[in-house]
């Protein structure tokens, strides 16, 4: 998907190659990263570095090989085609989304020599520079960008597309080595040729300061991307079958929307379990009856604060093993457990189980994992305080023992305050006719849904996933989850009260605790699958009838080999017998009669293996 690595990834796959992007609940939110751009004030200022070093370079080149420079020029007036640049290599990545016909254009004039393109480099760093030393928060399209470019700095639209490719060719031509060092310098290159090339589905958000610390001035400049289709396309164009799978992808029709594609064919398999290995939990109340949500005028409350305390208290308590534990962001896990250990609950549950925390840093959350795991395998049981939309939440699978019960303290909505947020949020009501409301939700519940199969990987797996929200009890929230979670969600699993919902969890654990048989754990035998409506049975080959018809695969074939071969055997032995007389003759009598069976066995072996 990132177009500057894509080359490097698929360049000997052809168009008839099947693409199978596997778990892909997050693929519009991996379009969206990838073309996006963001960098503050220090990135600019190594970017003016670098471009002083290119031009002590250029120097130094016209000066001991002046020839390498004039041949760059003359490829470029044919254009970036013929420049050679445009494969990747694994030290220069690809430039980013190009037309084709752009590349087929000769370079404008002011960008062919090195020294003016150079100069034309410094004077677009200077303007962005200049752009980001604002007090305010500044949103604007990348057409009032450009515009305002044009009348301060008389720079046109038309050689920003060619700025990526350009320095890439530069940089070929003064073979650089340290490519890595010149990172600053390609990203603002590419921040120039997207610019130009799409006027819609990006926008640029200035920030003047962080919200954390609005007194201290922190310029970031994003060049945000809302069009997730614009990654999507070049796939889609290139290869014939694109497969997107996961088993979080719910509601499958949200899809084709926000990726910009006309599926042919939309298929949503059920999971088939021989028992109910999945308890799902909807607790939407205390045990004081005080209604549980992590809604920002109920996140704070004394009542709410308790209640989710004593819940996984009562869970670490019930649940054997294993435990982990969701919250919809870092800054409430850390008030949250913060109130927990002034109320004394964390000391609580450290009576049972070991409690393991995850942070940015990401040595000290492998280190709680490997520790959260050691506590699980020597029996003591651990609770990992994990965060929705964090690495562990992602990547780490908590199968087996290690992962007994899951619990979703709140719908891990995002902050739908920030910026970059609303600006898709607008894009996709305007183009895609997605609502606001409807988009958040569905971000929020697949979420909710990778987090819940963390505990789940297998068959033979099981767990408990409490969903300790109010609103996970309405309709449209609850409808969004997977098929394999709604599966199991029944109505006595509904409207829960922390204390009902350990008494149903300690029923499950019972129940999961009977010995199980191989039988057991196979959902349908082969008469019951044939007989099943979702079985397809596979029509026979052309050549299969030939094969089976052929003239050894008959039963009578079969014997009359069979007894041929006896009857040469047995004409072998009575020549021979007739030769030695007497006893002789006797012993080969008694050998024919003995080789025969063997040789009607033999025939028998030799036509199944022409069989096989």
């Amino acid at each position: 998907l990132d177009p500057k690595i894509s080359a490097l990834v698929s360049r000997s796959m052809q168009r008839e190659c099947v693409v199978v992007f596997d778990e892909a609940h997050n693929i519009d939110n991996i379009c969206i990263e990838v073309m996006s751009i963001n960098f503050r004030i220090p990135t600019i200022d190594a970017a003016t570095a670098n471009l002083a070093r290119v031009q002590r370079e250029i120097n130094t080149l016209k000066q001991t090989d002046a020839a390498r420079l004039n041949d760059e020029y003359a490829r470029l007036v044919h254009g970036l085609a013929s420049t050679g640049a445009l494969p990747a290599s694994d030290e220069l990545p690809a430039n980013p989304l190009l037309p084709h016909d752009i590349l087929m254009q000769a370079v404008p004039g002011n960008l062919r020599r090195a020294d003016t393109f150079v100069v034309f480099l410094k004077r677009f760093a200077a303007h962005v520079k200049k752009r980001m030393q604002t007090e305010q928060v500044v949103t604007e399209s990348p057409l009032a960008f450009l515009s305002q470019l044009l009348h301060e700095e008389e720079i046109e639209t038309k050689p920003l597309k060619f700025v990526a490719e350009r320095l890439r060719s530069l940089l070929r031509t003064l073979q650089v080595t340290d490519v890595s060092d010149f990172n600053p310098l390609l990203l603002l290159a590419d921040f120039a040729t997207l610019l130009a090339t799409y006027r819609q589905g990006f926008c640029i958000i200035i920030e003047p300061y962080d919200e954390r610390s609005p007194a201290l001035p922190d310029p970031l400049f994003q060049f945000c991307c809302n069009d997730a289709s614009i990654a999507m396309k070049p796939v889609f164009d290139r290869f014939q079958s694109v497969v997107i799978t996961s088993g979080t992808l719910s509601p499958i029709d949200m899809y084709p929307k926000i990726l910009g594609f006309q599926p042919r064919a939309v298929h949503s398999f059920a999971m088939s379990f021989s028992r109910n290995i999945i308890c799902p939990l909807i607790v939407t109340r205390g045990a004081d009856q005080s209604p549980l949500s992590s809604k920002f005028d109920l996140r704070s409350e004394p009542a709410t604060v308790r209640n989710y305390g004593k819940l996984l208290l009562e869970t670490a308590a019930t649940v054997p093993d294993g435990i982990v534990a969701f919250f919809t962001s870092y800054s409430y896990m850390q008030t949250i457990v913060r109130e927990w250990h002034a109320l004394g609950i964390l000391k609580r549950v450290l009576e049972h189980k070991l409690v393991f925390i995850e942070t940015t840093d990401v040595l000290e959350t492998t280190l709680a994992l490997e520790y959260f795991k050691r506590a699980c395998d020597c029996g003591r049981g651990a609770v990992f305080l994990s965060i929705a939309r964090g690495k562990v939440a992602e990547g780490v699978d908590f199968d087996r023992h290690y992962g007994r019960a899951v619990l979703l303290l709140g719908v891990p909505f995002q902050y739908t305050l920030g910026r970059v947020l609303r600006a898709r949020l607008e894009f996709l009501r305007d183009t895609c006719a997605i609502d606001e409301a409807d988009f958040l939700t569905f971000d929020a519940i697949r979420n909710a849904a990778q987090c819940a199969g963390r505990v789940i990987r297998g068959k033979t797996d099981y767990g408990i996933i409490i969903f300790a929200d109010k609103r996970y009890n309405r309709a449209d929230k609850r409808d969004k989850l997977p098929g394999w979670i709604r599966q199991f969600i029944t109505d006595s699993c509904l409207n829960l009260s922390s204390d009902l919902a350990m008494h149903r969890a300690r029923a499950f654990l019972r129940e999961m605790a009977q010995p199980t048989t191989d039988a057991d754990t196979v959902a349908l035998d082969y008469s019951q699958l044939t007989r099943h409506p979702s079985y397809v049975g596979t029509a026979p080959a052309a050549g299969a009838a030939a094969i089976t018809s052929h003239p050894l695969q008959s039963v009578d074939a079969i014997a009359a080999l069979a007894a041929n071969q006896a009857r040469r055997q047995a004409e072998a032995a009575a020549g021979g017998a007739a030769d030695q007389g007497g006893d002789g003759g006797a012993d080969a009598a008694g050998g024919a009669g003995m080789d025969a069976p063997m040789g009607e066995a033999g025939g028998e072996e030799e036509a199944m293996e022409i069989a096989m």
